[in-house]
């Protein structure tokens, strides 16, 4: 199974090698700037130019959960490994790191002098790493 998302604000599951659709997802009002897998293979994240993240309940195609709290677009999202905490990138120059028990917002993460393109979480760890427009990489300890 492939996941995608496209400027058609929708989500798609694809399989392979057939390449049929799956399942698709509604619901951003904006291009989708990232998708990704929950560890556990049941939900998935994605974030969008229209400054939300929405975690999705695959056995349903729905959206379960919106965040919101950035206020540009959300250029970026990952899950951690232990599958409780969500991380988003945005153009607003923040990254944040959402629990998705207590559906708030844990942490953000202020330093760039721009916009946060990316963010990924390392391997079974609290590090999360993330890139920036201003040509800088930073590691944060998000315990």
């Amino acid at each position: 199974i492939v996941l995608t998302g496209g400027d058609d604000c929708l989500w798609k599951t694809w399989g392979f090698p057939d390449g049929n659709i799956l399942l698709t997802g509604e619901g951003h009002t904006d291009w989708l700037s990232g998708c990704c897998f929950r560890p556990s293979g049941t939900q998935l994240v994605t974030s969008s130019g229209d400054t939300t993240v929405r975690l999705w309940d695959l056995s349903r195609s729905g959206c379960i959960l919106t965040l919101r709290g950035h206020s540009r677009a959300v250029l970026g999202c990952c899950w951690h490994s232990c599958g409780d905490f969500v991380a988003s990138a945005s153009a607003d120059g923040t990254s944040k790191i959402w629990d998705v028990n207590s559906e708030r917002c844990r942490y953000t993460l202020r330093g760039h002098k721009d916009s946060v393109n990316s963010i990924e979480f390392l391997p079974c760890s609290s590090t999360a790493v993330t890139s920036s427009a201003d040509k800088t990489l930073s590691l944060w300890d998000v315990r």
